[in-house]
């Protein structure tokens, strides 16, 4: 199962696919040279299908949980002052994406999107503790009914050059349904309030959709 975003991508790597093992086989005689640009080439083209996997999650809804929207790391757990929305203290997790994890954002409550906003900026490799203000991002709030205002941000790597963005404001979502989609490398953080218990732990692998990382 392919996330939608990945179509038009994965077709015209098929495409390239196909017509250069049409070139080599027809134009280089070399076998080891022939045989080894063929690998390279098939090996590019199933980490372009890795990338865009859209696997099924077994979300348990539940207003007392916040769920992981990606898969990934967890890179940080702190007390900080979020100043976009609530401008406040809030308690941020972060979740680090290499190219190799699923890149699907799952929302991580229910409710009904409060703000989505999309922010141009620079491309700090996602782990730069600058990265969550300064680098290309979309902020979204969704207000859950048991645990008010809970934020989420897709932030841009060094790598990603387009996030997808599913939430409208006023649009009614549900937990673990898709969200959007970053390409190629990120980070995603979570802003809860100081009073949740926090379920993760620092270099915790997640499961978008799944782990719960924190519950009132």
């Amino acid at each position: 199962m392919f996330h939608k975003e990945g179509f038009r991508i994965i077709l015209i790597a098929a495409l390239i696919l196909v017509s250069s093992l049409l070139l080599i086989d027809n134009f280089i005689s070399n076998y080891w040279l022939q045989k080894s640009m063929m690998i390279i080439l098939l090996v590019f083209f199933i980490l372009i299908l890795q990338f865009f996997r859209d696997p099924k999650r077994n979300t348990v809804l539940d207003d007392h949980h916040i769920i992981a929207p990606a898969d990934g790391k967890v890179v940080v757990i702190e007390e900080v002052e979020e100043n976009e929305y609530f401008k406040g203290k809030r308690r941020q997790i972060s979740i680090f994406m290499s190219p190799l994890n699923v890149h699907v954002t799952r929302y991580p409550i229910s409710g009904k999107v409060a703000y989505s906003k999309y922010h141009p900026g620079k491309y700090l490799v996602a782990w730069h503790p600058k990265s969550s203000e300064e680098n290309e991002r979309t902020t979204i709030v969704i207000h859950n009914k048991s645990l008010g205002d809970i934020l989420y941000r897709q932030i841009a790597g060094a790598v990603a050059r387009r996030i997808v963005n599913y939430a409208k404001t006023d649009r009614q979502v549900i937990q673990g349904e898709d969200a959007g989609f970053i390409k190629f490398g990120s980070r995603i953080d979570i802003f809860v309030p100081l009073d949740m218990k926090i379920k993760v732990s620092l270099d915790q692998k997640t499961r978008g959709g799944e782990t719960i990382i924190a519950s009132k």
